[in-house]
Order: C-alpha cells, then structure tokens, then sequence
C-alpha cells in the first residue's frame, strides 16, 4: 500500500476555483482509478484556506497509474494558479494498522 498526506494552502480570492478543482478531481479518480482505495480532501477547521488531502493507493503500480492521468495532469497545471505552490507539502506514510469501512461519506 502506498499512501500520503499532502497540504496545500488556497490562494486568497481563489477559493472557490480551487475547490472546484478539487471537486472535478475527486470525481475523475472515482470513475478512472480502481487502485485507488482513499482520495479525501479535507479543510482544516481553524483555516479553511488550507486543504489536506489522504490518499491511499492499492499499491506502487496504482500510484504510479494516478501520476500519469492525463486529469492529474490537468491538475498540476492549474494547480499554480490557485494554491501556494511554495507551502505544498507532501508526506509518504508507511501503514501501520487501521481500518477502512465500505461507506464513509
């Protein structure tokens, strides 16, 4: 399994484009990615500017697969102009135990 946390803050008055963005990315993972077991994007309650996405990849193929579409493409080049590139942060986490129920939204 591979998995990651990664921050990044909107740019002010952008907001709302951005979450747009977001929203059109979610949807093409869920239609085009089964290898992908976990793709949440979050904001954080004491700054709403600043999202936290949990992504949870079946394995290193189904990683690798999700870098090369072409609407992650899409993403990173719109990506400059509505979130702080200089402040994304990307983690790569090792899964330690957990569980994952069927319906969590």
């Amino acid at each position: 399994m591979v998995s990651l946390v990664v921050r990044m803050k909107m740019q002010e008055g952008k907001e709302e484009q951005a979450l747009e963005q977001v929203r059109t990315m979610v949807q093409a993972v869920e239609a085009n990615e089964p290898g992908v077991l976990i793709y949440v994007y979050h904001r954080l309650q004491e700054e709403p500017s600043e999202i936290v996405i949990l992504e949870v990849y079946k394995d290193d193929a189904a990683f690798q697969t999700h870098m090369q579409t072409e609407h992650m493409g899409a993403f990173r080049g719109k990506a400059p102009e509505l979130f702080e590139m200089s402040q994304v942060k990307v983690e790569r986490l090792d899964w330690v135990a957990g569980v994952v129920r069927a319906e969590v939204a």
